[in-house]
């Protein structure tokens, strides 16, 4: 069982995998995605190739705590991939995400705007699926 972390973007979508713990969260791709029937296509085949139980996607609420055009993209694909995945979603407020992995690479002298725009979609999935599987230690 691992649970699935997705950042998703208009070009780019970036996705994490769990171990088999639930414990570490790690970048697994960067999807490029043309709509979001593609998208929910190409993310349908890596539930199925890893056996995943749970996905946990990345909710861009608006700074004030309200849900705008960007929430309702995220629910549109949310939609597209229940209808051909069994598999549990949950939003997760995603505010910064970006910005913590844009500073994580800024700590770590990670140089090169091309680099960086090649993995942070991925790296912020991370940000959203740990910040999630934090979120269970804590509870139990």
């Amino acid at each position: 069982m691992r649970y699935l972390g997705i950042d998703y973007g208009d070009a780019r979508t970036g996705v994490a995998i769990s171990d088999e713990m639930l414990f570490l969260a790690r970048t697994l791709c960067t999807l490029k995605n043309s709509s979001i029937e593609d998208c929910a296509n190409q993310l349908s085949e890596i539930i199925r190739e890893n056996n995943i139980s749970l996905i946990v996607m990345g909710y861009p609420k608006n700074m004030n705590g309200t849900i705008g055009e960007r929430c309702e993209k995220v629910e549109q694909l949310a939609g597209k991939i229940k209808e051909n995945n069994d598999v549990e979603i949950k939003f997760w407020d995603e505010r910064l995400s970006t910005v913590s992995a844009y500073n994580m690479f800024n700590e770590v002298n990670f140089n090169g705007a091309k680099k960086r725009r090649k993995v942070i979609d991925s790296v912020s999935a991370v940000i959203i699926l740990q910040g999630y599987l934090d979120s269970l230690k804590q509870k139990g």
